[in-house]
């Protein structure tokens, strides 16, 4: 850097990101709400621009330098939310985890009755990134469902389907096997709406009674046992984010 170049500045929500404070989206309701300061000035927009020598405090507390950019894995039990805060006062994942474990946010999210792989990060911009569909990382589960099902039923899945007005994108379904009217179905898909398997297999005449995420993109939940929280080595995450 020469005299004459300016220092390396960034947008706010994605300083605030990168610091682990919060998500770009919820830095700039943090803004709006009047909760961010530079150099001692409230700030009113998110384009806001800070480098390394400006000041920034969020609700009173100063913000620490950006941190490097961590990827764990975490194997969700059934029973959590995967919330902060949940306004039914259930228990959420957040409570579970250890006190040394840095601030994360979700990469995307599984209903309460959900279990098995979820990706935590420390930045928000990552977190984002990686729950685009133009990722296009495959989601892979294992689902046990009740009802009567044969492969053909599930083939075309692979042509989407509309539920209730909603119109789900393709989705890979193979029997796996078939005990006492429950059946196991190995799924796969790249967007992953709220509930989109248990609304597609309902509409096909299936109750799923349990799901699993075995893998998010190249990530695998493997052997890690349930509820214990893995970080991906910087490596690994530098061989696959860039």
């Amino acid at each position: 850097m020469t005299e004459n170049t300016p220092p390396e500045k960034e947008r706010i929500a994605k300083r605030l990101s990168r610091a682990g404070v919060c998500s770009r989206r919820d830095a700039e309701k943090w803004i709006a709400a009047g909760r961010v300061k530079v150099n001692g000035e409230t700030l009113s927009s998110p384009a806001t621009l800070v480098g390394a020598e400006d000041a920034i405090v969020v609700d009173g507390s100063p913000v620490g330098e950006a941190e490097d950019t961590r990827l764990f894995r975490y194997h969700k039990p059934r029973g959590l939310v995967t919330t902060h805060r949940d306004e039914k006062g259930r228990e959420t994942i957040f409570s579970r985890f250890p006190p040394e474990l840095p601030r994360v946010m979700s990469v995307g999210r599984l209903d309460i009755n959900s279990e098995g792989l979820l990706l935590l990060t420390n930045d928000g911009g990552l977190a984002r990134q990686l729950e685009l569909p133009a990722t296009g990382w495959l989601r892979r589960y294992r689902v046990r469902a009740f009802g009567r099902v044969d492969q053909a039923l599930l083939d075309n899945l692979m042509k989407g389907v509309t539920v209730d007005g909603v119109r789900y994108g393709a989705i890979e379904a193979a029997l796996e096997g078939t005990n006492g009217g429950n059946s196991w179905i190995a799924v796969g898909l790249q967007e992953g709406r709220n509930r989109e398997i248990r609304r597609v297999f309902e509409h096909i005449g299936l109750n799923v009674n349990r799901l699993i995420r075995v893998a998010y993109g190249p990530f695998q939940l493997g052997k890690l046992p349930e509820g214990a929280i893995e970080e991906v080595p910087r490596r690994i995450v530098k061989q696959q984010l860039g």
